[in-house]
């Protein structure tokens, strides 16, 4: 096995298991599946953690969660993918961070990770043993990557912002 099919061999199993990963984990948010909470415990949480409007917020996240998921396993649209669940991981980063570091804690480090895993997905590409190598690339473009990621940081940054600047104000509500 040359070095060139070990590394697309390499990136096959990083890329489906990280997707599974994802996808799973958005499954909970988007249908209740493995004890999730389903979109209405989704919405309720979403709420709880300050993020508005929570419904939509709920599915966003379930979405970026699962959509982004499937896609990185499939190796179809990576960049895309990678973009769209990097960002869902930055908003989960926000939530656990006043946490830590550790997630035994309750802290951001799952998410983190996740988070980087598939961005560097996103960014490095799918490899051979992908959908978009069967499909000569055809959503795997050098202008996708920088779409792709751009927008995925400018809406993460407006969410948590929004987020912020919205829990800021209610604390400074309940200190009045």
């Amino acid at each position: 096995m040359t070095a060139l099919n070990r590394r697309d061999l390499g990136l096959f199993v990083l890329r489906v298991g990280t997707g599974a990963v994802l996808a799973a984990h958005g499954s909970q948010k988007l249908a209740g599946w493995f004890g999730g909470g389903g979109i209405q415990g989704t919405t309720a949480a979403m709420e709880a953690m300050g993020f508005h409007p929570p419904k939509h917020s709920a599915v966003a996240a379930g979405i970026g969660e699962a959509g982004g998921g499937v896609l990185l396993a499939l190796g179809l649209a990576t960049p895309a993918a990678g973009a769209a669940a990097a960002g869902t991981m930055a908003g989960a980063v926000a939530v656990h961070a006043p946490a830590g570091f550790f997630a035994m804690g309750g802290g951001y480090e799952y998410p983190a990770f996740l988070g980087f895993t598939a961005a560097a997905i996103g960014l490095t590409g799918a490899g051979r043993y992908s959908l978009d190598h069967v499909t000569g690339h055809l959503f795997d473009q050098p202008w996708t990557v920088a779409l792709a990621f751009a927008g995925s940081a400018l809406a993460a940054a407006a969410v948590v912002g929004r987020r912020a600047k919205d829990n800021a104000a209610a604390a400074g509500d309940d200190e009045a």
